[in-house]
């Protein structure tokens, strides 16, 4: 497998068992230096939308629409006020930390990460209140 680098930490990937990408997100090899629109990513620039393959597991099927949700929903029209921007593109990205672990609950095996998960939820849906209170207030 190609060692891959990771653009984006705040963009979720996934690596398949074959080692090729899948799920959005931006990343290159240390081969493709920035080739974001080469299909072999597995996403595209324009939608950020993922085919699930025919032969991807239930949770596989799940993760890639939660991502695809996520970067939908993260795609704002910006106002130039950081703070608002900032805000408004965070709820979505908590709502897709929240369905990832709500995936991990129903699929996963490993008690660990089931405990991870909850904890996820808890916190994510109190930021999420919060951010929401914070644009009433301040958002136009």
């Amino acid at each position: 497998m190609r060692r891959q680098t990771i653009l984006a930490g705040t963009v979720g990937l996934m690596i398949g068992a074959s080692g090729a990408w899948i799920g959005t997100g931006l990343a290159m090899s240390d081969n493709d230096h920035g080739d974001h629109g080469n299909d072999d990513h597995g996403h595209d620039d324009h939608g950020m939308s993922t085919e699930v393959p025919e032969d991807a597991a239930p949770s596989t099927r799940a993760f890639i629409e939660a991502n695809d949700r996520m970067h939908d929903g993260m795609m704002i029209d910006f106002t130039g006020d950081a703070d608002i921007d900032f805000v408004r593109g965070m709820i979505p990205h908590h709502e897709g930390a929240i369905a990832m672990a709500e995936i991990v609950l129903e699929y996963g095996e490993d008690e660990g990460i089931a405990d991870l998960a909850r904890e996820i939820i808890d916190a994510q849906e109190a930021e999420i209140d919060w951010m929401q209170d914070w644009l009433a207030e301040h958002a136009d």
